[in-house]
């Protein structure tokens, strides 16, 4: 059972990252040149790849390193030198001996990585990281123009669309309304949670960005509900995989984000936490690289209190208590973005997980899902 309190104390301790990722030729770049001259990016560091992919020359340079340099308007730049991981520790030491502004926030952006799963599983876990940082949310740069293209021909477009907690469709001067519309409608299907914004007809406001997870620094409040948004994802009903099966038969077109999978699980009794993580064991063993991401707030056996939970395909994070509840009355609340698995697969699991007395009758959840994988 989770012993960590998670508080408003222990958010306001850490600093919050926001992952920027996309396709190639998305618009990531454009981004970040327009987060580098905001007023509001004064106390923000961007942890950039490489300084050249980033055009900063028209930018007054203050100081330079050969790794960091400080922008006119106190943004500062830092590019990452090996290890993730090691880039961001230094960073920190760094702000803590005064050698560097006071930051407040870090905006990554993952150009050269397809995936951004490595990068949300080492902010969500990594043991040297988690008492400095926490992952604020991942935005996602969607081409205004090839996006619907892309969608089509590229797992990873789908990928880091599903998992995005922000989805801004780029270059939207240079696309048709109806196609915006089609392009729109789609992103909102596969991610209905995520914050959708359109850059190309003027400035994007930062605060539209960032802040979009569970701790708000203007109200000083955990905001559980606005990052859970379980709400969201009670949508119309969906094709069935079934019907996708039965359609590669044909000629038809069956396109990568048809078989993407966003759906809360509800659930009213308190569930024993051997239970639970017996269900995610299963789930990360048997189909960890379908589970693109899973978050909730479950209401357990063991205490009173709200317990967090949060992953990315194989690799879950510590779960965490809270100080109170955000709902009345209290219950479960997980939601899943999946690849090939539907709703109730994963309920009936649970339902066999907390029905099952002995080790050998738990093994029958995960004849559920082997039986049902695509």
């Amino acid at each position: 059972m989770p012993k960590q309190l998670l508080n408003m104390n222990a958010l306001q301790q850490r600093f919050p990252i926001s992952v920027i990722t996309g396709f190639l030729g998305s618009g990531k770049t454009t981004l970040l040149n327009q987060l580098l001259q905001h007023a509001a990016m004064q106390r923000a560091a961007v942890v950039i790849n490489e300084f050249g992919n980033v055009g900063i020359d028209h930018l007054l340079v203050r100081a330079a390193t050969e790794d960091i340099v400080l922008m006119d308007n106190g943004c500062l730049c830092c590019t990452i030198r090996g290890d993730m991981v090691a880039t961001l520790q230094e960073l920190f030491h760094k702000r803590e001996r005064g050698k560097i502004p006071q930051f407040d926030r870090i905006v990554m952006e993952t150009t050269g990585l397809a995936d951004p799963a490595p990068i949300i599983h080492t902010l969500l876990n990594d043991e040297d990281l988690k008492g400095l940082f926490y992952l604020d949310n991942v935005i996602t740069t969607v081409d205004g123009v090839y996006g619907l293209q892309q969608l089509d021909l590229h797992y990873e477009t789908v990928k880091q669309s599903a998992v995005a907690d922000v989805l801004i469709i780029t270059k939207t001067d240079l696309v048709e309304p109806d196609h915006l519309l089609a392009l729109t409608q789609r992103l909102q299907k596969l991610n209905p949670a995520a914050r959708t914004l359109r850059s190309g007809q003027g400035e994007l406001e930062i605060d539209q960005l960032f802040h979009s997870k569970l701790y708000d620094p203007c109200t000083k409040h955990l905001d559980v509900q606005q990052w859970l948004q379980a709400d969201a994802y009670r949508a119309a009903p969906i094709l069935q995989l079934n019907s996708l099966k039965s359609k590669s038969f044909t000629n038809d077109h069956i396109r990568h984000d048809d078989y993407i999978r966003s759906f809360c699980i509800d659930y009213d009794d308190p569930i024993s936490w051997t239970v639970l993580n017996r269900w995610f064991q299963q789930l990360t063993a048997l189909r960890g690289k379908d589970l693109l991401r899973t978050k909730g707030i479950v209401y357990t056996q063991e205490t009173e209190l709200p317990v967090l939970v949060q992953g990315v395909q194989h690799i879950f994070q510590p779960p965490t208590t809270l100080e109170k509840w955000h709902i009345d009355p209290p219950r479960s609340q997980i939601v899943f973005i999946t690849r090939n698995i539907e709703k109730p697969v994963l309920e009936k699991m649970l339902e066999v997980l907390i029905h099952s007395k002995t080790y050998v009758e738990s093994v029958a959840a995960a004849l559920i899902l082997l039986q049902n994988a695509a």
